[in-house]
């Protein structure tokens, strides 16, 4: 692993799939500190198994203040020292929620979660154990948790159909998808050894951003390098989210619309003073690349702060519109790696 690069493991999957055993497993070889849910803290978990529908919304506001309690601190504190590996990550708080809340509850349990997730570090990568709903149902019963003794299966099938779209959606950090229907790394050493080493190779890639699709079917995908800073687009589009709630900024889009072709205007006369400087110094060097080369970084602080207040719109568009700009752009760059121009 690189000096001073910590990693955030989040590993995620129906209940009884195998998260905390995994976690404890990576601990030493990824010399990693563990975060794993408390979850038997949970005074309603008990009656919500027995009756969903009543203590659906006082066990679900439990668990998001739960875990935000928990890792709101404790994983950027962690990384500035060593690599975190968490048994669970905070969105599926929301995955959850979406499973048992609705109506009016589900309305404000999401006012409350927006605010929280914006003060979470996303993972570097997700770890999806998947298993089929008899799978998981063995399992649940073979550790015998009291209060997991009354769940149903088509609760747990539910649970199981949830992560499945979910993470097959998920475009906040790369998923390594992992079948465990016939994987047993607690007695099988060699399998235990294999998986390890999965999540090593993918974190040893740098994977910290999606990855473009290839430019040509035909070639192989390259590595996506690594961003020190640990940010994604996403996290910027978190950051104006907060921003704009705290200097009380205008969220309309219409208004954000015109903002934004009012920085392309600038964006467009800095572009013209580089042309015209570009044409003079042509006429005296001679050379057109050197020529636009020197017009260009005589611009480049004022092309910098342009281009800057046009993504900050682009972003904030997004924000108001409910729109993913990371994964629209990736969703559209395959599409038009299919076409015929």
């Amino acid at each position: 692993m690189p000096e001073n690069q910590h990693h955030y493991v989040a590993i995620e999957g129906a209940i009884g799939v195998g998260k905390t055993t995994l976690a404890r497993m990576l601990k030493e070889p990824l010399e990693a500190e563990l975060l794993l849910e408390v979850f038997e803290e949970n005074p309603f978990l008990g009656d919500f198994y027995i009756d969903p529908k009543r203590y659906a919304f006082q066990t679900q506001v439990f668990f998001l203040l739960s875990r935000y309690r928990q890792q709101h601190q404790v994983i950027r504190q962690t990384l500035r020292q060593h690599t975190l590996v968490s048994d669970y990550m905070f969105d599926k708080d929301w995955l959850f929620a979406h499973l048992n809340l609705s109506g009016a509850e589900l309305t404000m349990y999401e006012r409350v979660q927006t605010i929280l997730s914006e003060q979470i570090p996303t993972p570097d990568l997700v770890v999806f154990l998947r298993a089929d709903t008899d799978v998981l149902m063995q399992r649940i019963s073979f550790r015998d948790r009291a209060y997991e003794r009354t769940m149903s299966r088509d609760y747990i099938d539910g649970l199981r159909l949830a992560y499945e779209q979910f993470l097959a959606q998920y475009t906040a950090a790369p998923v390594l998808t992992i079948d465990t229907n016939t994987l047993d790394i607690v007695q099988d050493l060699r399998a235990r050894g294999r998986l390890i080493g999965q999540v090593r190779e993918t974190l040893s890639r740098g994977m910290f951003q999606q990855p473009l699709p290839d430019l040509e079917p035909s070639a192989r995908a390259k590595e996506a390098p690594s961003l020190p800073s640990r940010r994604r687009l996403s996290d910027f589009q978190r950051w104006h989210h907060t921003l704009d709630r705290h200097k009380g900024f205008l969220t309309d889009i219409y208004f954000n619309y015109i903002c934004l072709m009012e920085e392309i205007g600038e964006l467009g006369a800095e572009l013209k003073a580089v042309w015209g400087a570009q044409e003079l110094l042509y006429e005296k060097l001679g050379n057109q690349q050197e020529a636009r080369d020197r017009a260009l970084q005589e611009h480049l602080p004022h092309l910098q702060e342009e281009l800057a207040d046009c993504l900050a719109y682009l972003l904030k568009l997004a924000n108001y519109s409910g729109v993913d700009l990371e994964g629209s752009y990736v969703a559209k760059m395959n599409a038009n790696r299919e076409r015929t121009w």
